[in-house]
């Protein structure tokens, strides 16, 4: 079992949601027994990449929702014991999109902000910033996003981000648009409960809808990570993983 790290006690607290629920149908046939986030690349599974992360940033409380598949992730994880951390989940007959899953996972996840990453990804995103974020975060704010520079397979974006504003459009001013740069959503941020206030747990939602009425009331905020980030989206997006982590070792 991994040993304490810095900043254990002040990150206790948070939870983290993994997103794990998704089919795969872009890596089969290495998913068709196998959900996603169990494929491995240097030797350990995506998800247990993210939950060492999540371990060294000081962070203990973690939720995963899952459907394809479900049973073998908690077979791997179990309690969490192995990586540290005290791990639950969100069983979902069928997968409910990101805001469907994160709606139905609240009651595990608590009152106050949390962190979301999703199990496909493989990052060194500063987890420890987000848990400084959400205790800075100003009450009006309903999500915090991390953007990237666009990869090849997302060449137009998703968000703008301007300062630290983040919007579904270009800043309609000359000043703002001077310092606006349209990114790509790494699937990690922290949220506040509120933003999923009529999200009906149980039933399927997308989150793009719901954060870009929040952009639209200027209740989103963002920062760039220009450090290490992949979308393991495909059986060659593994691979390439796989022998960097093998080089890198």
């Amino acid at each position: 079992v991994p040993g304490p790290s810095p900043g254990a006690d002040a990150a206790s607290d948070i939870a983290v949601m993994v997103l794990c629920a998704g089919r795969g149908e872009r890596m089969r046939p290495l998913t068709d027994h196998c959900p996603k986030p169990l494929l491995q690349a240097g030797g350990l599974s995506l998800l247990g990449h993210i939950l060492q992360r999540i371990h060294a940033a000081g962070l203990r409380r973690v939720v995963i929702n899952h459907a394809y598949l479900g049973a073998q992730i908690e077979q791997a994880i179990g309690d969490g014991n192995g990586f540290g951390l005290s791990v639950r989940y969100s069983a979902e007959a069928t997968a409910l999109e990101t805001a469907g899953g994160i709606a139905t996972a609240l009651p595990l996840l608590g009152p106050g902000r949390f962190i979301v990453i999703n199990g496909d990804t493989w990052s060194d995103i500063d987890l420890v910033a987000l848990v400084q974020h959400t205790r800075q975060a100003s009450t009006e704010e309903l999500a915090h996003l991390v953007l990237v520079d666009n990869p090849t397979h997302n060449p137009n974006g998703d968000f703008w981000l301007a300062g630290e504003q983040v919007s579904s459009l270009m800043p309609s001013t000359q000043t703002a648009q001077a310092d606006a740069r349209c990114l790509t959503f790494s699937g990690t941020g922290v949220y506040h409960p509120a933003l999923f206030q009529h999200t009906a747990p149980g039933q399927a939602a997308p989150l793009a809808p719901l954060l870009r009425q929040a952009m639209a009331e200027q209740r989103v905020s963002g920062r760039q990570h220009a450090g290490q980030w992949r979308d393991i989206g495909t059986a060659q997006r593994l691979a390439e993983l796989d022998q960097y982590l093998q080089t890198r070792a």
